[in-house]
């Protein structure tokens, strides 16, 4: 799986230091990354909320006489 942006690159960087991840693991984001431009940081947007609808109050129905 690629990084998504510099700051997950570094911090998959600070984890092979500290011995937490291998170097394979690294190597293989590093690799499937590749020479992408990176964003600093991955902005989650939030999904629009769908306008409610209004909803019409019901008619009267004239009765028929008959």
């Amino acid at each position: 799986m690629p990084f998504k942006s510099k700051a997950q690159r570094r911090k998959f960087a600070q984890l092979l230091v500290e011995g937490k991840i291998s170097n394979e693991t690294f190597e293989e984001w590093n690799r499937e990354t590749g020479a992408e431009k990176l964003p600093e940081r991955v902005v989650h947007r939030t999904p629009r909320k769908k306008k409610a609808v209004k909803k019409r109050p019901k008619q009267k129905t004239k009765k028929s006489s008959r």
